[in-house]
């Protein structure tokens, strides 16, 4: 075998089964909260179930290539909206993972109800029969305040700037409404509904805010759902442990490992090429002294 083959065989056999480990999104389809209206569709002939499904069937298509979607199925009375939001960090076909499991989760969770709301890490769904009155755009959905709470001072005044953080970076060009990044070790998240302007997508994450400083107080993490909008934050006084809370966190980490793993074999692999090559040339010339 040639140097060159080997050290090709070599970078394949090593390189290959490294690329899967990156973007691992298993986390993405872990359940948060369902909301499911108390009132059932009134189905004798089936046409909301039918028209549920073929909702379902919709939204689940359409998350293979977006991370947002809304749209209408049935007619007239029997109308049912829906839509689906992903995480803005998240491919089209993490999406698409992520909004296929929400389909059996709503039917096994909430059943028959006329209108629901399906909450996963990494996307979400709802639906509502025509006529149904939703909540306001900022209405508080759901909560979840750690236990534990910081300690020392300073973490009230790192939490409002980093919070802060998310209304600017939502409203940025190019981010969709969309916002993760971190201030003094407070890592924070944002994301609003995908048809939101980019002042209303401002003014409901400024809203969750202020229902995670108010319902969340010191907590060192906080998740708050809004109809139309979440944020999430967590402290780290220590530093950032191995795995962010941030899936998205996780990924970066896993790519940095990776390209440290990669280029450590690059290395090995030049320098067993440099061997093989050493070692081939003196073969050659051994062959040239005694053959003739």
């Amino acid at each position: 075998m040639r140097p060159y083959q080997f050290v090709s065989l070599f970078l394949f056999l090593f390189f290959l089964p490294s690329f899967p480990i990156l973007g691992s999104t298993s986390e993405m389809t872990n359940f948060v909260y369902k909301g499911c209206a108390n009132q059932k569709f009134q189905d004798s002939t089936g046409v909301y179930t039918q028209t549920l499904n073929t909702l379902f069937n919709n939204l689940v298509s359409q998350s293979s290539s977006t991370n947002f979607h809304k749209t209408t199925a049935g007619g007239g009375q029997s109308d049912i909206s829906g839509l689906f939001q992903c995480r803005g960090d998240l491919s089209n076909k993490d999406c698409n993972t992520c909004i296929q499991k929400i389909p059996d989760m709503s039917q096994k969770l909430c059943g028959q109800s006329i209108a629901a709301r399906i909450q996963l890490n990494g996307c979400y769904l709802r639906y509502e029969i025509a006529g149904f009155q939703t909540v306001g755009p900022t209405e508080l959905l759901y909560k979840v305040c750690a236990s534990t709470r910081a300690s020392g001072d300073g973490f009230l005044d790192r939490l409002e700037t980093a919070l802060g953080q998310i209304a600017k970076g939502v409203s940025s060009s190019g981010n969709k409404g969309f916002y993760t990044g971190g201030y003094q070790s407070v890592y924070v998240l944002g994301q609003c509904e995908g048809d939101l302007g980019s002042g209303d997508c401002v003014n409901c994450v400024e809203n969750a805010a202020m229902e995670a400083k108010s319902q969340c107080g010191s907590a060192i993490s906080a998740q708050i759902y809004l109809q139309q909008c979440y944020i999430r934050y967590t402290y780290y006084p220590s530093g950032v442990p191995t795995k962010s809370f941030s899936p998205s966190g996780i990924r970066k980490i896993t790519q940095k490992t990776v390209a440290i793993v990669l280029g450590g074999l690059v290395g090995v692999g030049l320098v067993l090429a440099c061997l093989l090559f050493t070692k081939s040339a003196f073969k050659k010339k051994s062959y040239a002294k005694y053959g003739g």
